[in-house]
């Protein structure tokens, strides 16, 4: 597998593991097991202990320590301000929502790059963002709320600063994996991250009663702190170390379609003419600019 075929798959496989996501930690949160800044703590605790783990088996490199500023500021949007608004967000809106309103991120991605990447905005990339954009706003639709205590608008507003804030956090990540191998310096963005996500999230995390989790709550805060912190944050780094940072932000568009899928095999949606307009508007967004052009990777 050439490293642009492994990018591809790495880039995949973060938009599988956040599109189910959606649904599990929805589900965790909804019940009240563990509340949305005690599970942001669980999160970056649990992946910051793996990360560490993983590098004793990695060879080592230096930072150097000016760099540890751009590491900080990667934490403050990529893993603090990132993970304490989508799962604030997530407890107030749908799963559905929630991922439709992230694929205002490669529109946002695509700005910063042209900008600080000096990365060229090609017809192709232009036509991508833009039918993988219609077949999110498609999806919106459907995303309507019944269960008491949501606050959908509430909850889109803090889903689209996630969309934000990871924007920015790619772009700084970006410029860190062009100097360094990814999990050189991911192991101290988290460890920056517990520090910057405690004083929102300790309270609630010791109020966590593991005695009342069932099995599948057990297996949903499994995933949540594995598959979709760890796995994703592993993945990455990965994908933009050997993509364009514009072809990483517009995958994004795959969530809706995955979060949909998994859904409805859950029994908690319904497939339609629409629905499935829409999935093809948004893989034929990721088709164009992920499509390989002369002298771009």
């Amino acid at each position: 597998m050439n490293s642009r075929a492994f990018g591809i798959f790495a880039v995949i496989m973060v938009q599988v593991l956040y599109g189910l996501n959606y649904t599990f930690a929805k589900n965790v949160m909804n019940e009240n097991y563990v509340k949305p800044f005690g599970f942001v703590v669980l999160r970056v605790i649990g992946a910051a202990a793996l990360f560490w783990l993983l590098s004793l088996f990695l060879k080592s490199e230096k930072i150097e320590k000016k760099d540890f500023i751009s590491i900080f500021a990667a934490a403050v949007f990529g893993v603090g301000l990132n993970m304490l608004f989508f799962l604030k967000g997530l407890e107030y809106t749908t799963p559905i929502h929630a991922s439709v309103i992230t694929t205002i991120t490669p529109i946002v991605i695509l700005i910063l790059s042209a900008i600080f990447l000096s990365e060229k905005l090609t017809k192709l990339k232009i036509i991508g963002v833009f039918l993988g954009f219609c077949g999110g706003v498609l999806l919106t639709a459907f995303g309507e709320s019944t269960r008491v205590g949501d606050n959908v608008a509430l909850g889109n507003t803090f889903i689209f600063l996630n969309a934000i804030s990871y924007s920015i956090y790619v772009i700084l990540v970006k410029k860190l994996t062009a100097k360094y191998h990814p999990f050189t310096f991911i192991k101290w963005m988290f460890l920056f991250g517990i520090v910057l996500v405690l004083p929102f999230g300790y309270a609630q995390a010791t109020e966590i009663e593991w005695n009342t989790f069932s099995p599948y709550i057990w297996f949903s805060v499994a995933f949540v702190v594995v598959g979709a912190t760890f796995g994703t944050y592993f993945f990455n780094p990965i994908s933009i170390r050997l993509l364009k940072a514009s072809t990483v932000g517009v995958s994004i568009y795959l969530q809706p379609v995955f979060a949909g899928l998994f859904a409805l095999l859950m029994g908690a949606d319904s497939i339609d003419a629409v629905k499935i307009m829409a999935m093809c508007l948004i893989f034929a967004g990721v088709f164009l600019v992920t499509k390989k052009s002369k002298a771009s990777v």
